[in-house]
């Protein structure tokens, strides 16, 4: 037997198993998933969250090269719980729902600093696109997932809260962005 013919089902082999090793695998957004905020309001703090959105999560803590995160949010479900906040986040002084109906965070690259994983992002809101940074929190489970994501985003750099909710002593400069996935295998 020649080296050629010995080489050829090893070759077979590793062609087969490549795809499944070379890549991060993909995951649907389950029930019990939460999408959230927080900030605060003339010093006092308050939580929101988001009834709608959709994200495409294709991650492996061991490939991250592969990993990629895509988010896009209705930011008219936004809910905090306060009808005049809630009543006052579509309009023009914050969200411009009319004018800029979504959010849409998708990563550029992924890195472990330390113990933590952090997802580099471009977020785009209210017309502006930024870069943000999480950090990532994936704990297998299963056949699935729970991914939780935390950072902060300061919201005057997206242009959101004008007129006289520019004023950081009325509303807070820095927004908590959280969020807990429950993910399915696809």
């Amino acid at each position: 037997m020649t080296a050629r013919v010995r080489f050829l089902p090893f070759a077979l082999l590793l062609a087969v198993a490549a795809p499944g090793v070379a890549g991060a695998a993909d995951y649907t957004v389950r029930p019990g998933s939460m999408l959230g905020f927080s900030s605060s309001f003339q010093g006092s703090s308050f939580d929101g969250h988001f009834d709608t959105w959709t994200a495409t999560i294709h991650y492996d803590p061991a490939q991250l090269a592969s990993s990629a995160f895509d988010v896009t949010v209705d930011l008219s479900s936004a809910k905090t719980g306060d009808n005049d906040r809630d009543n006052a986040l579509p309009g023009t002084d914050f969200f411009d729902v009319a004018k800029y109906p979504q959010a849409h965070f998708v990563t550029t690259a992924f890195h472990q600093q330390g113990g933590q994983v952090i997802a580099e992002g471009m977020l785009t809101l209210h017309g502006v696109t930024k870069p943000v940074r999480l950090n990532i929190n994936f704990k297998p489970q299963g056949s699935g997932a729970t991914l939780d994501v935390s950072g902060s985003l300061k919201r005057l750099d997206f242009g959101v809260g004008g007129g006289q909710y520019q004023d950081t002593s009325v509303i807070g400069a820095d927004v908590a962005v959280t969020a807990h996935l429950v993910l399915g295998a696809k």
